[in-house]
């Protein structure tokens, strides 16, 4: 595996790879932001609010077990609806993270508008759990080409909602005069989203995956990572994830990566504080220009 300057990536001492669980605590948020009217549908509520109210308990039980500590990723709504659980999250010693306000969808949104984003969810992070963010995830990792400067000027270290390598890296155009930004990719295929998310009218084909079918999927993924060097970012949703099945393939996944020789688990923000410190120059990302006849 190599960085942009051709030089391996440099893991801590002893370790030869990373791994990170990160969990998305969207809740009813990512419903609402797309249909507000949502809001009368209480049988689909209910599918969402799973996710704080049972889910998120069983998952850190399941962290707990197996003495890892984990990032959520909060958006400002579910932390303002179910602060206890935000709380609880961070009681037990894991990192909270920045998902937007109500997990707006950001695709084409203007810089002000996203601004006003991620404030909001500061303050709503701030207020709950007494928590300012150092990580940030973009709701559907739907990122523009301002969000790395919004996010350097509010002092984030970290994005992970590109797709775009296998290990961390440092985006050199973040903002001028402003501490760089390290940006630690993900991939749908890490994603339980893709697996398991269905609900009628709303997202999902109707096909709903077997857990072992995902374990043994999210395996060859974390091997495959470990062989090159790599680093493993898995993104689970507690409301699909922190069901009973799913949740005991997702033990036994933990158990089996933390087994991997020279495989670091560990958060995203620690990640990314090695990554600061051994990352190049960095990567700017170039807008391409179509040539449109």
């Amino acid at each position: 595996m190599t960085d942009l300057d051709g030089v391996g990536f440099r893991w801590p001492d002893g370790y030869r790879a990373a791994s990170a669980f990160t969990f998305d605590v969207d809740a009813e948020s990512c419903v609402l932001a797309h249909d507000p009217g949502a809001a009368e549908r209480m049988s689909l509520m209910g599918h969402q609010s799973y996710g704080p109210r049972v889910g998120v308990p069983r998952l850190l039980r399941l962290l707990a077990r197996q003495d890892v500590r984990a990032t959520f990723f909060v958006p400002g709504f579910t932390a303002d609806c179910y602060p206890d659980v935000v709380k609880s999250i961070v009681d037990n010693g894991h990192e909270i993270a920045h998902h937007g306000y109500l997990h707006e969808p950001m695709r084409g949104i203007s810089a002000e508008a996203e601004a006003e984003y991620l404030d909001r969810g500061l303050e709503a992070l701030d207020r709950v759990a007494g928590v300012r963010p150092v990580g940030y995830r973009a709701p559907w990792w739907e990122t523009n080409w301002h969000t790395p400067r919004l996010l350097a000027e509010r002092g984030f270290a970290y994005d992970s909602s590109l797709l775009d390598d296998d290990v961390p890296y440092r985006i050199a155009n973040a903002a001028p005069e402003t501490p760089s930004l390290i940006e630690i990719p993900v991939d749908w295929a890490l994603d339980d989203w893709e697996q398991y998310a269905f609900y009628p009218g709303w997202t999902g084909s109707g096909v709903i995956e077997s857990p072992q079918k995902v374990l043994e999927m999210w395996w060859l993924e974390a091997c495959a990572r470990h062989a090159e060097d790599g680093c493993f970012v898995l993104t689970n949703h507690p409301f699909l994830s922190g069901r009973p099945a799913k949740a005991h393939a997702l033990e036994e996944l933990v158990e089996r990566v933390k087994g991997l020789d020279g495989m670091w688990v560990t958060t995203l923000q620690e990640i990314a504080e090695h990554a600061e410190k051994v990352c190049g120059p960095g990567k700017a990302h170039q807008r391409p220009e179509p040539q449109l006849r």
